[in-house]
């Protein structure tokens, strides 16, 4: 250990002895009655000490006023330096902060709240691209020419083999109708109604939501008659996540909501009464007009 670090540790005695100077600067900063008893003395270096006091403000319980003073070398007399409220061992602090992208959870989000979603979240992507190039199982991609050429080089590769015939449920594994039963028109309909009763535009977070579900890129449509109406939510942040909901649904959590919408700005008084209205009670006799005047008692005179 080096002798400096070994005088650091050693407060200054013409440091700590200025108690009744460290006490007047917190007083003059703090609040009357608030710098309680002295707790501590700490050297924060060659003839640099720092006095602690107690704090009696409820609302900084276990902080301490902190006044470190000092002193040039060879001289006698103490000086201030500064003057600071800084949190004890048993101080009551605030939680640390946590930005709102980490402290959102799912269910948060009520009726009128707005969820910006970022311009590279890793939820997206865009929808179209403007390229030219042919989609991946087009007859025309590459991908499909590689296909081609490989089954045709491959001679050895073994036949499908043909599906199971001369069963009613074989003809129709065939043709994909694996379900003895499908859901009815009817069943449709209801379905239909309590989903929109449960996510439709007339629940209370689509009337405050700044779009609906049909421009949404957390939407994913459903199969059927029922995807010109309904989707299934995408979006873990939203109420709706992992519900059938209606395109004319909506909540605060759209993917385009990146900007919070202007609040509505009412509509102008009609009687201005933050105006003044200046009267003159004497009107001018070459205007040819003649204003009304105020009755005498009013005015103060007899």
């Amino acid at each position: 250990m080096s002798a400096a670090t070994t005088r650091s540790r050693t407060p200054d005695r013409l440091c700590a002895e200025a108690v009744d100077l460290a006490r007047s600067a917190a007083e003059e900063v703090a609040a009357p009655g608030v710098v309680g008893e002295h707790v501590s003395v700490v050297a924060d270096g060659d003839r640099v000490v720092t006095h602690l006091f107690e704090c009696k403000d409820p609302g900084y319980r276990g902080w301490r006023w902190a006044v470190t003073v000092a002193r040039a070398s060879r001289a006698r007399v103490v000086t201030l330096d500064e003057t600071v409220l800084l949190p004890g061992p048993d101080a009551l602090l605030a939680p640390e902060w946590v930005p709102w992208s980490e402290r959102l959870r799912p269910g948060d989000l009520g009726p009128g709240d707005l969820l910006p979603t970022e311009a590279e979240d890793l939820r997206l992507e865009p929808g179209f691209t403007g390229e030219e190039e042919p989609p991946p199982n087009s007859v025309v991609s590459e991908e499909m020419a590689e296909l081609v050429e490989a089954e045709d080089a491959d001679v050895t590769a073994p036949l499908r083999v043909p599906p199971a015939r001369g069963s009613i449920a074989a003809v129709a594994e065939e043709l994909g109708l694996r379900r003895a039963r499908v859901l009815s028109r009817y069943g449709l309909h209801v379905a239909a109604d309590r989903w929109e009763e449960s996510y439709g535009a007339k629940t209370p977070m689509a009337q405050a939501a700044p779009a609906t579900c049909v421009s949404c890129g957390f939407l994913m449509p459903l199969a059927g008659s029922l995807r010109q109406a309904f989707g299934v939510c995408a979006n873990e942040f939203s109420p709706a996540d992992g519900h059938v909901v209606s395109l004319t649904y909506g909540c605060g959590a759209h993917s385009e909501a990146a900007v919070m919408p202007k609040p509505p700005r009412p509509a102008p008084p009609v009687v201005d009464e933050t105006r003044v209205d200046v009267v003159s009670l004497h009107p001018d006799p070459s205007s040819g007009s003649v204003e009304p005047t105020a009755p005498p008692e009013e005015l103060g005179h007899s």
